[in-house]
């Protein structure tokens, strides 16, 4: 045993001195968020958390953790929250947090800025990427090493959709639980009623190819209540919510699995459009389609960082002394 898990287990036996006998398993998952820059990860994560506090930019990867008692006097269950800053300037940072040891217990939240849709796609596009060959090295290793738990994870995340549902083999399930947020619902609502079409139901299908739920939110205090039910399902294992919005004119809020590509619909082109697109998967005509009408900006999430040892909320007086003095 590490000296951690001794420590683990000596707070444990203090706190629940005569349940030796009946010990309570306590739940323990992870949930990694990541997304556009400045999107609203921050402010997510502290009302899960119920915490009043002011969001800070997000500095590379950070952790929190929130605890939550299922009954009284029960042990708590620990959700561990990681952040991924940076927008996409940092996805080496995304091995860190998944590991084989807790990939069973891993959930992904991705936050899309809809107020930038030229963004959007890019943004999506590389952080799913990275995540997903970074997660299918692990199960491949679980392979070989503990064969039931890699089938177990396989198996868990095509059962999201029904045996019987007429998608089920039209779509392609992210490997670890996923959940896609869309934020600044406010100023996105502003947009013509066309651009919030395509977008909405790009991201309807993005969501149920991939066996993802989908929620818009803005700090408007009834939708942030609607994204944290599904991050508390993730995170303590709540119940899922059965209520379901598709209406592109409203916030969307679609649970994993509810939807359908015949309520989709087809990409919002015409037909001899999408004749002239060549594609080889459903994903990539919806790619072309939505960059025709927001062609992604090139835009770089490093220029914009500024050094963080020049941040006044990480001074620390005996180093910047030291720093100033090399300097020097």
């Amino acid at each position: 045993d590490t000296l951690w898990d001794l420590a683990i287990a000596e707070v444990e036996k203090r706190e629940n001195p005569d349940d030796d006998d009946k010990r309570v398993e306590v739940w323990e998952k992870s949930v990694l968020f990541m997304g556009n820059k400045n999107g609203g990860k921050t402010t997510i994560i502290l009302r899960c958390l119920e915490r009043e506090e002011i969001p800070k930019p997000t500095l590379a990867l950070e952790y929190t953790f929130g605890r939550r008692a299922r009954r009284h006097n029960a042990p708590k269950d620990v959700a561990h929250f990681w952040e991924l800053g940076g927008g996409t300037s940092l996805l080496d940072l995304i091995r860190i947090p998944i590991t084989s040891n807790n990939i069973r217990s891993f959930a992904v939240v991705l936050v899309l800025d809809l107020s930038k849709p030229n963004e959007l796609w890019t943004t999506m596009e590389k952080l799913l990427q990275v995540t997903r060959n970074h997660v299918n090295k692990i199960l491949s290793k679980l392979e070989k090493t503990n064969p039931e738990v890699a089938t177990e994870i396989k198996q868990r995340m095509r059962n999201n959709l029904q045996r019987d549902h007429p998608d089920y083999e039209l779509v392609d399930p992210f490997p670890i639980p996923l959940v896609i947020i869309g934020t600044k619902y406010d100023i996105f609502h502003e947009f013509d009623s066309e651009m919030r079409k395509i977008i909405s139901k790009t991201l309807r299908f993005v969501s149920h190819y991939y066996g993802a739920s989908l929620v818009f939110t803005s700090k408007s205090e009834a939708l942030l209540l609607k994204a944290r039910v599904l991050i508390n399902h993730l995170a303590f294992g709540y119940d899922k919510s059965k209520s379901v919005s598709v209406d592109h004119s409203k916030p969307l809020f679609i649970p994993a699995g509810l939807d359908s590509l015949s309520q989709i619909g087809p990409p919002p082109a015409s037909d001899s459009d999408i004749g002239k697109m060549r594609a080889n998967t459903p994903l990539e005509l919806w790619k072309k389609v939505f960059e025709k009408t927001f062609p992604p900006k090139s835009f770089c999430d490093l220029q914009d960082t500024k050094d963080p040892a020049q941040d006044l909320q990480y001074a620390e007086y005996e180093v910047d002394v030291m720093r100033a003095q090399k300097n020097q």
